[in-house]
């Protein structure tokens, strides 16, 4: 999955080059150590096992004096992350800039400590599985700590590019560090079980006897077996074909391009240009990082330059570029009894529009929003029910002059009756599963379960209900998700489109190619949108515009 470089430690520290390594290059076949890991003086015997424990006992490669007894930083960092998310139910992107941050990494390094953790969080599944060939004991009887530290080995050995000597000695030179020297031990023999094998040997043999198809994409493309049916049945619900379905889990697995969004008429992106980042393909004002700190970047640190997926920009942007006054601009809307009509156009400005994003935490799309809104002379609400959440929504803000917007703390669900068609524009991006968004938050396939679908389902279907309250006659509300699951989708639209006579869809299909760069994103299905990691390469963000009838 991931590119790095080699040297004492995998990754060329001192005098060792920076070149990629091909593959396995410290194993041999049935991982017994080659020339790079056991030489003249090496001191485990053929079978593995060390000495002093019975007849024949195994020992590092190394002599003790020659023994990893330090944690390389970029590995702690990872190990760190895993810790966090599994002990104190934490999100690695939260938690990963601060640990490169305190521990010091330089790009190369926080690089590979960013694989490295959300690899080893995204193959959670499939390595547990390989794990279970290899330990003598049901996983859930080791310790958290050393089960998260024979994940960050697995992912070395099986999905990057490091050598096997390498892997191994760091991730025991990691426990032995920070866990003890007797679970480093075990940690070593797991760790050169599962190096016998290449990932595909593995796959082979876990799948072997295995018949059903979502049993074998769970283990193949590492998502739990529900989420699998899910996704399947999400890109049938959306206009596509169930087969897509190995592309869109391997979609999932990619390592995300971080996207960078300038706020209009505020920020610049020539900063992040000459830093090497690439103008983006899908929509004005947005680059291709490539890759680092950015919190180095001037523009980043005073928010007119923000880290934002290309899906959400191009939401946020529809909602903003409906024309609410007609004008042909190819947009269509359709009654609950299927009539189509012309109803809109893009491009609108209508001084003295008040925009509301009703679910604004932690505020990026909020952020766009207002830059928007202060270029068209709006004024933008941002409300959000956590206070912690809506110091962060303003802090997104800040850049943008604070005469084209407000934060409100509170309830989205109220402002429906205590505002009622007060809005000209509604943005409702509704809490949800994230099932669109599991690239970039590696660890929610293995947190949310099916109940979670139904929990969601009521606050959803409120806070719609909410923002169409709020709305104005001839207004829209842009109802959003980053989940394409019919259940927090489609069904919540239907839902409402049947509870009242006064709305109507607009094609929302034809809104995000108004505001996209290729004018062709072909996302729209039955007048609502969907965008897709393996079709779009961005998050798999749902959009639906709902015209309030005059």
């Amino acid at each position: 999955m991931s590119d790095s470089t080699t040297g004492s430690n995998g990754r060329g520290r001192g005098q060792q080059p920076r070149g990629r390594s091909g593959g396995q290059s410290g194993s041999q076949p049935g991982g017994q150590p080659g020339s790079q890991g056991a030489g003249a003086g090496s001191r485990r015997n053929a079978q593995g096992r060390e000495r002093n424990r019975g007849p024949q006992r195994g020992f590092t490669e190394s002599a003790p004096s020659q023994r990893t007894r330090r944690a390389d930083p970029a590995r702690l960092v990872a190990f760190e992350v895993l810790r966090a998310v599994a002990a104190e139910d934490a999100y690695a992107n939260l938690v990963l800039p601060a640990r490169i941050r305190h521990h010091g990494l330089d790009k190369r390094d926080a690089g590979f400590a960013t694989e490295l953790s959300y690899g080893a969080l995204r193959g959670q599944g499939t390595y547990d599985a390989i794990l279970a060939r290899c330990v003598d004991r049901p996983l859930d009887q080791l310790d958290p700590a050393i089960l998260d530290a024979l994940r960050i080995g697995a992912h070395q050995l099986l999905a990057m590019r490091v050598p096997a000597h390498a892997a191994l000695d760091q991730t025991v030179g990691l426990a032995r560090a920070v866990i003890g020297a007797g679970p480093s031990a075990l940690i070593n023999a797991v760790l050169r079980k599962v190096s016998a094998r290449t990932l595909e040997e593995w796959l082979d043999l876990l799948l072997s006897t295995e018949t059903d198809a979502t049993a074998v994409a769970s283990i193949r493309y590492a998502h739990p077996e529900w989420i699998v049916r899910a996704l399947r049945q999400s890109l049938v619900a959306h206009g596509r074909t169930a087969a897509e379905i190995d592309e869109l889990l391997d979609a999932d697995n990619a390592a995300p391009v971080v996207n960078l969004v300038a706020l209009p008429g505020v920020g610049s992106l020539d900063e992040a240009l000459e830093g090497g980042a690439t103008p983006g393909e899908l929509v004005e004002g947005s680059a291709l990082s490539s890759g680092g700190d950015l919190g180095r970047l001037a523009s980043v640190r005073d928010g007119s330059t923000r880290v934002q997926d290309v899906g959400s920009q191009l939401v946020a942007r529809a909602m903003a570029a409906v024309n609410l006054h007609g004008g042909g601009g190819g947009n269509h809307s359709q009654n609950p009894g299927g009539e189509h009509q012309e109803q809109t156009g893009q491009g609108s400005e209508d001084p003295g529009e008040r925009w509301l994003d009703l679910c604004a935490g932690p505020g990026g799309k909020a952020a766009l929003l207002g830059a928007l809104a202060r270029q068209r002379g709006a004024h933008l609400l941002a409300n959000e029910f956590a206070p912690h959440r809506a110091k962060l929504v303003r802090q997104a803000l800040s850049a943008v002059p604070h005469d084209a917007w407000e934060v409100r703390t509170g309830d989205g669900r109220d402002i429906g009756s205590e505002q009622p068609e007060s809005f000209d524009r509604v943005l409702v991006d509704v809490p949800c599963t994230g099932l669109g968004a599991l690239r970039r938050r590696p660890e929610s396939r293995w947190r949310r379960t099916p109940k979670d679908l139904v929990d969601l389902g009521p606050l959803q279907r409120q806070l719609l209900n909410s923002a169409l309250d709020a709305v104005k006659p001839g207004g829209v509300v842009a109802y959003v998700t980053c989940s394409p699951h019919p259940a927090e989708t489609t069904a919540v639209v239907s839902d409402a489109l049947r509870k009242r006579e006064d709305l109507e869809l607009l094609d929302a299909g034809a809104a995000l190619d108004a505001v996209s760069l290729t004018g062709d994103l072909r996302a729209g299905h039955e007048l609502t949108a969907q965008l897709w990691p393996h079709v779009h390469h961005t998050d798999a963000m749902f959009l639906a515009l709902i015209h309030k009838k005059a």
